[in-house]
């Protein structure tokens, strides 16, 4: 029988995760993940929840909540015309392999090793963000053949070891070729759809860990999944009306600073420091 005091902790804290992720999400175009990942990791160990299989949980939760939003995400901006389905239909292959195989190769890691992976990309997606151009380009188009072949599962496989959707990876790359940041946020939000949906698949089949939270059936904690979809479909409409409200680059850059001492401290933890 679970103490009702923990149980009431949980949701609390998880609720909270939740709000912060959706304003962000609206405020800043930011991908939930990328905030979801460590905030569950430091929310469920602070609750007794750590073990060798944590950092698997938080990702595939992640995973799980991210289905929902980018599903919701396509169909906003599919009502506007600003998706890529050519991009979309050409990387999808590639895409969801590289998602399978990251969902596999992150079944058979512990919790110290995904540390230091989240802690390593997080760190190269915050220096992006914080001093990354706008007019950057490697190509005036999308790669094609042998190079598409290379980066399609490339998206999908460090998508899932983050896990994240297809907002951190496939924004910057579509730009770097010449996309128009509208048309590669909407277009990045598929990614989303195409790296999520197997890779949650196969977390859900995946043994429970001994030491997991309340209904976690797999890799994937169904609480949690619930109750951030709940907050973040809440609270992302107000960071939008914040976004139209105030300049964002100014607090993008303060969140890339902010991601870069999360990525640091997930990179301290994996060494054990």
């Amino acid at each position: 029988m679970q103490d009702p005091t923990l149980l009431l902790q949980i949701v609390l804290m998880i609720m909270a995760i939740g709000a912060f992720a959706g304003v962000l999400a609206g405020l800043l175009g930011v991908g939930g993940g990328i905030v979801l990942v460590p905030a569950f990791f430091y929310a469920f160990q602070a609750l007794g929840y750590d073990s060798p299989q944590l950092m698997q949980m938080c990702l595939a939760t992640s995973l799980a909540t991210i289905i929902v939003t980018s599903l919701r995400s396509v169909h906003s901006h599919n009502k506007k015309g600003a998706v890529d389905w050519a991009i979309l239909k050409t990387w999808a292959p590639g895409i969801v392999i590289g998602a399978i195989i990251g969902m596999l190769v992150v079944a058979q890691l512990r919790t110290s090793v995904l540390q230091g992976i989240f802690g390593g990309l997080a760190l190269v997606v915050g220096l992006y963000m914080a001093f990354g151009r706008a007019h950057w380009r490697l190509g005036q188009a999308m790669p094609r053949g042998a190079a598409r072949a290379a980066l399609s599962p490339s998206v999908g496989f460090l998508s899932v070891l983050m896990g994240i959707g297809g907002g951190s990876f496939g924004v910057p790359l579509m730009s770097l070729f010449n996309v128009p940041i509208h048309r590669a946020v909407a277009t990045a939000a598929g990614f989303g759809v195409l790296i999520a949906v197997p890779s949650v698949i196969g977390f859900l089949l995946v043994d429970a860990a001994p030491n997991s939270p309340p209904l976690t059936v797999g890799a994937v904690n169904l609480p949690t999944f619930a109750i951030v979809i709940a907050m973040t479909l809440i609270t992302a409409p107000l960071g939008v009306r914040l976004a139209h409200a105030m300049d964002p680059k100014p607090l993008k850059r303060v969140f890339a600073v902010f991601l870069i001492l999360v990525a640091l401290n997930m990179l301290r933890k994996s060494l054990g420091l």
